[in-house]
Order: C-alpha cells, then structure tokens, then sequence
C-alpha cells in the first residue's frame, strides 16, 4: 500500500472510531473517558461539589446542533467541563441545568491542571 492509500485508511479508521493504539480504539477511549467522568461527577455532586449537565451553552446556544451535552463542575480549584454525544446523556446522574454554567475560558490544558491540583489536595475532602 502506498502512503496515501494508507493516509486514506487512517482517515476512515479516525473518522469510525477505530484508529487504535494497539490496545483500544478512539471509540473505546472515548467511552472509558465518558464512563471515567460520569463516576467522577457523581462522587464530586455527593461531596458537595457542583456539577450540572445542560443540552445548551451559557449563552443558550445547543452545543454542537443539538447532538452534544456539556458537563461543568466548579472544583476548588476551577471549572471543568466535557462534552458528549446525547446517547451517554443517562451516564450523568447530574441536575440538569437549562444552561450551563458561564465558561470560564479554560482550555484543556488548565482542566488537566485542575483535575492535578484537586487530586494533589484532595478535592471534595
């Protein structure tokens, strides 16, 4: 096969999910991801730690057309938030919010900061 045909084949692979590392495939990264968070947020909500999940932005735009949810908690050390596609919508044993709340311009390198920092302290605890 040459390059491009294999450029072409990565693309379809990424494009289904199923580009792999050997071990897991896009799509089963995505889930664990999804399933990962949704165990997170129940245990942050019981510790006290708001969380909410939203069909619409803060500025009551949906996110992505309708197709995606955003799930937002304020951690001591900052917000946090991750989209998902609708169908994990009954993962996130959340209060709904009609919007979510105000971003507050993280970037996912600050998340994973956050997420860091309120392990290192014990968030919730």
């Amino acid at each position: 096969m040459s390059t491009d045909e294999d450029l072409e084949v990565l693309r379809h692979q990424l494009a289904a999910g199923q580009a792999s590392d050997g071990q897991h495939t896009h799509a089963e990264l995505y889930e664990f991801r999804a399933l990962f968070h949704a165990h997170a947020v129940r245990a942050w909500l019981a510790e006290g730690i708001p969380v909410v999940k939203s069909w619409r932005h803060h500025d009551g735009a949906e996110c992505f057309g309708g197709a995606f949810f955003i799930v937002v908690a304020q951690l001591p050390s900052g917000q946090v938030s991750n989209h998902y596609p609708s169908h994990a919508w009954s993962l996130f044993d959340v209060p709904v919010a009609e919007l979510a709340p105000v971003h507050d311009g993280h970037t996912s390198s600050e998340v994973l900061e956050r997420l860091r920092a309120d392990l290192a302290r014990g968030a919730g605890r």
